[in-house]
């Protein structure tokens, strides 16, 4: 039975960066964060962000790296490395183009599929066999205007999409601490939401 132990939220640091697409993996810890009560502490040694939550009766670490999306396998490998936690034993939740607002999906390993946070944990990692939430923001269209794209915010209307996506995977939180992943799929991707790109 593998259990979730650390939920890894992708994005960059700064103010600037707070509201923008890439900081979708933020947004979602924020909230595990804050249904357990629990707030974050930088801590240099692992290059971000770490809070401890117990949620289900089970301990859980959470894990923003500041170091910037595409170093974020640094911060990553170091908290897991101290916690031995194995890769199968953490979750990433990563912004996706390739899902409309308010589409969220779960899987297990896997390519990058161009994300660059995602080809810097693998590489530090030296596996993929790390739980994935992809949280769906759309795609702007044209590949040249993808990096703007994500280091912008989301309309309104967009933004009401994520937040309703991100409340729906929080409920499967506790399945994944469980040992239960295979409830929790069926949970997140049985839930009412919108089509795919």
């Amino acid at each position: 039975m593998t259990t979730v132990r650390l939920i890894v939220g992708l994005g960059n640091p700064g103010p600037e960066y707070q509201e923008s697409r890439h900081n979708a993996g933020f947004w979602f810890v924020d909230r595990v964060a804050q249904a357990g009560s629990a707030s974050f502490r930088y801590e240099s040694r692992f290059h971000g962000e770490l809070a401890r939550v117990s949620l289900a009766n089970e301990d859980l670490w959470l894990l923003k790296p500041r170091t910037y999306m595409n170093d974020s396998g640094r911060a990553v490998a170091a908290s897991a490395h101290f916690y031995r936690v194995a890769p199968e034993q953490i979750l990433v939740v990563h912004d996706e183009l390739d899902l409309l607002p308010g589409n969220i999906k779960l899987k297990k390993g896997g390519g990058a599929a161009g994300h660059n946070g995602l080809k810097d944990i693998v590489a530090a990692l030296g596996s993929p066999d790390f739980w994935r939430l992809r949280v769906g923001i759309g795609h702007p269209g044209q590949r040249h205007e993808v990096v703007d794209y994500v280091l912008h915010r989301p309309s309104k209307v967009d933004q009401k999409a994520i937040d309703a996506a991100l409340e729906r995977a929080l409920e499967i939180v506790p399945l994944l601490l469980k040992g239960r992943p295979e409830l929790a799929l069926t949970h997140l991707h049985t839930s009412p939401k919108p089509g795919t790109l």
